[in-house]
């Protein structure tokens, strides 16, 4: 186990910006096509995590054209260059899956939080 342990430990980034759910964030990935490799940008509303360590993933859920895209992410994979926080999001929940059945302004309605 401790060898394991320190594999994992290896692959695990150190400069991930803290985050949490509800909060409203841009993910920075790698893309690779033929042989160049760009960067695309996915901004949206974190609306769950789950796992510990190096199978920590988030879940991040944005309108786009009027439908609901979500996409899960690695947090540790080195295919995301960085995760930016834009707002810090105030809510009470571990999981929004609330927000799929709302429509318009309401699906992404989060409440921000007061500093």
């Amino acid at each position: 186990m401790e060898i394991i342990r320190k594999i994992e430990s290896e692959q695990m980034k150190t400069d991930i910006v803290p985050f949490k759910v509800g909060d409203t964030v841009k993910v920075h990935t790698r893309v690779i096509e033929g042989d160049k490799e760009r960067i695309q940008l996915f901004s949206g509303i974190v609306i769950g995590r789950r796992g510990t360590g190096l199978n920590s993933f988030f879940t991040v859920r944005r309108i786009s054209y009027g439908e609901g895209v979500e996409r899960v992410f690695p947090l540790h994979s080195p295919r995301i260059a960085k995760i930016e926080v834009e707002r810090q999001g105030d809510v009470r929940r571990a999981k929004l899956n609330y927000l799929r059945d709302r429509k318009g302004k309401q699906a992404m309605a989060v409440k921000e939080k007061s500093i």
